[in-house]
Parts: structure tokens; C-alpha cells; sequence
């Protein structure tokens, strides 16, 4: 007897409804027509006999089993993955595409005056880039929508590998007229909670910030979340509070023409590692090694200090 199994298109097809929660969104998403990916879903739900997907007008809900299913899928186009990346990785390493997310606390310090350089030396790596937070990079990662990802640890990603490229400290910035009498290191028991001012949940950097004070109570003391530096470096330089930031960003002139002044902190646990990081036991690992290398080599000015 012939078993007909789904296709790892009707798979894509029902990852991306779940993940879009929508039929339109989910076909623009998977590059057909929305008629397309509903026909396919619907192929699936009658190969396996099963109601996967409950629709109304206003609603997509998937049905509990649905749900298990969908799990599943994205194991199996995770492996999927994992094989072509086999082939891939038995060719000439770091050529073809390769596709990498980048945390916004990175990204606009150490990518411009890194990728010319990288496009220079390795002309025929295609590296395909794009910015997300760093819960949003480990579930691109996770779901084979990234190959790596260039972030800072310590930071929960799951079942990765990495290799780490270099310490980046953070730094206390205030405004100039509150760092009057401050010691050169500041303590964190001095900072005031009313005062501190914080990334949104997501960003890797409000956890690291956190750590470095080492205290709890700052976390549910903090008055106001920032979406991004910038965003915070205008707020400290109007005076509303304090924030920490990353010492390559201030390295790349991040507070330049501010009226911001920076001071290091008195603690064990004021620096980040800035990582490379990928899937536990993908067959590029060997590749992702190469260029965390290269990326040690050209981090510039980044890491200074």
C-alpha cells in the first residue's frame, strides 16, 4: 500500500499561517497567491485526514492537533535545511549565500566599517542581513529562516553553538551637569531606579544592563523602555534619566554632539560578549568558525577600550 506523504511546500505553507496568522500575509510571505497556499493547506489537511486549521472571515485558529503539527514542521524543514546546508558546507566555504541576523545594539556600530571589508576579501560570499531583537534573531534562527547570528551573551537561544569574538563593556551615561563629584567608576548602588532608563523586553542589551548592577528591584524600578539606543541616548540627553550603553557604540559616536558624559561601572559583570552563533551541530560549522574569525580580525574600533 502507497503512502502519500505531504510535501515540505504544503509544510512552508502551513509554518508561515501559523506564523502570520493570516492567509494573505502568509502568502505574500511564501511568494505565491493566497489562492495557491490555501489550496496547498487544504491538500495537506485532506492528505492527512484530518482539520488542521479552523477558518472564519476574521480568524485563523488552529485546531490543537494543528498545533502539534505544526511543531513538527518545523522540525522537518529545519532538517531539510540541514541538508542542503550539507552540500553547501562540502563545497568552497564561505561562497554563495548566507544569511545572518544582527542585533540592533550591533548592527549600526560594527557592520559598516566592517561588510566593504568582508565584500573585499570574500567577493563570493552573498551574505544576506537583516535587524531584529535578540528573542526575535534565536526564533529566526530556530525556524531556518537565518543561518547565524551575530549577538551578545549571555542570552537564552537555545540548543546554538558560538564562538565568541570579543568583550564590549557597558558604560553609565548621563548628562554632563549629573556627573558632577561622580568617582571614575561608578557603583551601581548609586544608581537610582526612578532614574535608569531601559531597552523593551526582546533587546538582549536591558538583561546585560541589568547584571552589570546586579540588582533585581531595578527591573520593575525602571520608569521608561526605550525601543532602541537612539531613542534613549535623546532621552538621557534631554535630561529625563541615565541608561548603559554599549562601549562600541560609543566607540562608533553614538552620544557625539550630545551633551552626554560616560563612566564605567564598579562591577564584576559590566561587559558583554559579542558572539556569532548558530544551530548546534549544523554541517557549517567549520564556514561559521571561518567567519567569526574574520569577523574578529575586522571588528575595527568596535571593541576598544
Amino acid at each position: 500500500m502507497q503512502t502519500y506523504l505531504p510535501t515540505l511546500k504544503q509544510l512552508q505553507y502551513l509554518v508561515a499561517l501559523h506564523e502570520h496568522g493570516h492567509f494573505g500575509r502568509a502568502a505574500d510571505a511564501c511568494f505565491v497567491t493566497q489562492s495557491t497556499l490555501s489550496a496547498g493547506i487544504r491538500e495537506l489537511e485532506s492528505l492527512l485526514g484530518i482539520m488542521l486549521v479552523e477558518r472564519t472571515r476574521r480568524v485563523v485558529r488552529f485546531t490543537p492537533l494543528g498545533e502539534r503539527i505544526v511543531e513538527r514542521a518545523h522540525r522537518v524543514l529545519r532538517e531539510a535545511e540541514e541538508l542542503a546546508e550539507l552540500v553547501a558546507a562540502s563545497g568552497k566555504p564561505l561562497a554563495g549565500e548566507l544569511r545572518m541576523s544582527v542585533i540592533p545594539t550591533i548592527a549600526p556600530f560594527m557592520l559598516p566599517a566592517l561588510l566593504p571589508r568582508l565584500r573585499a576579501e570574500r567577493p563570493e560570499l552573498k551574505l544576506y542581513l537583516r535587524e531584529e531583537t535578540s528573542q526575535a534573531a534565536c526564533e529566526s534562527l530556530h525556524h531556518g529562516h537565518v543561518d547565524c547570528v551575530l549577538m551578545a551573551l549571555p542570552f537564552a537561544c537555545g540548543d546554538v553553538d558560538h564562538q565568541t569574538l570579543f568583550e564590549d563593556r557597558l558604560l553609565l551615561a548621563l548628562p554632563a551637569g549629573m556627573a558632577e563629584g561622580l568617582p571614575d567608576r561608578v557603583a551601581p548602588s548609586s544608581i537610582d531606579p526612578a532614574q535608569l532608563l531601559l531597552l523593551e523586553d526582546g533587546h538582549c542589551l536591558k538583561d546585560h544592563a541589568l547584571a552589570a548592577c546586579n540588582r533585581p528591584e531595578l527591573r520593575q524600578g525602571a520608569r521608561m523602555m526605550g525601543t532602541s539606543l537612539h531613542t534613549m541616548v535623546q532621552m538621557v540627553d534631554n535630561g529625563l534619566g541615565v541608561t548603559m550603553l554599549p562601549e562600541m557604540a560609543v566607540a562608533a559616536g553614538l552620544i557625539a554632539n550630545t551633551g552626554i558624559v560616560t563612566r564605567p561601572l564598579a562591577s564584576d559583570h559590566d561587559q558583554r560578549s559579542i558572539a556569532l552563533v548558530w544551530r548546534r551541530n549544523s554541517p557549517r560549522e567549520r564556514e561559521f568558525r571561518m567567519l567569526a574569525e574574520l569577523l574578529t580580525s575586522r571588528k575595527g574600533g568596535a571593541a576598544k577600550g
